[in-house]
């Protein structure tokens, strides 16, 4: 009995489907690809990193946008932007932490600090009057919606770190946990700055950051950097490196602006 069509072959877009999984997963030829991503890297592997990078660079490359405004300005001051800056690199970050690294500090570090420039942003649209009621409900809605999905996948990447490390041996799970143990610390300690300037800006009613801000940013991006580096997990190493520098420099310019002020 012959078959009909529907049997011979899959549907147009089925196969569709198939063909385009085959060409992500296969492996991407090409002078270019292959001498920044490596030999036979499949095209999946490309978006990731593509992913990956171009959110360190939003998300880092914030705090030289910061510093640029802040030596024009004479004095520490954060933009507007910063904190789209902070959403939009936090997300794609969070993403290629879980998806692709499968990085428990990763995902602890990009995963939960989107309630905190939410409400900078809600401040903000605020005090420039463009803010309706119902948008600031939809907009702090969807992103406490992000939240839950958020703690689902850093649950999940922490599951998934002790379901693959717990068959190792002792010495191999008291290295690997000790070093996330530090990662973790330096994310309290991030976390610690934008809860202080979260309750600094809540208390004034305006968009704040507090010179404890950068102090704390130091610290935690020390402990980051070891942590990341322990996993090879280089866009986040030169993240925390690249973000150094201006920390130290916003310190140094509130220093000069008390010094100015006592003068």
């Amino acid at each position: 009995m012959a078959r009909s069509a529907a049997q011979r072959a899959p549907a147009i877009p089925t196969r569709a489907m198939l063909y385009f999984a085959a060409w992500v997963n296969s492996s991407w030829k090409g002078p270019v690809v292959d001498s920044i991503f490596g030999a036979g890297t499949s095209l999946s592997t490309v978006l990731w990193q593509i992913l990956g990078i171009s959110g360190a660079v939003i998300f880092f490359g914030r705090f030289y946008i910061q510093w640029l405004v802040s030596e024009r300005a004479g004095k520490s001051v954060v933009p507007v932007v910063f904190w789209y800056m902070s959403g939009a690199g936090s997300v794609a970050l969070l993403l290629y932490g879980v998806f692709y690294l499968n990085s428990p500090v990763a995902a602890l570090s990009y995963g939960f600090n989107s309630v905190v420039y939410a409400r900078n942003l809600v401040h903000i649209w605020n005090e420039k009057g463009t803010l309706t009621r119902r948008a600031a409900l939809l907009f702090q809605g969807g992103v406490g919606l992000f939240l839950l999905v958020s703690v689902a996948m850093v649950a999940g990447t922490w599951l998934n770190e002790y379901h693959h490390t717990h068959h190792e041996s002792h010495e191999v799970i008291v290295r690997t946990w000790f070093w996330i143990g530090i990662g973790a610390i330096g994310q309290s300690l991030f976390a610690a700055r934008f809860a202080v300037q979260w309750v600094v800006t809540e208390i004034k009613k305006r968009s704040v950051i507090p010179p404890s801000f950068w102090y704390l940013s130091i610290a935690a991006s020390l402990l980051l950097m070891s942590s990341y580096l322990q996993r090879s997990e280089w866009i986040n190493v030169l993240g925390m490196v690249a973000t150094l520098p201006v920390y130290v420099r916003n310190v140094m310019l509130i220093r000069a602006g008390k010094a100015a002020a006592g003068e």
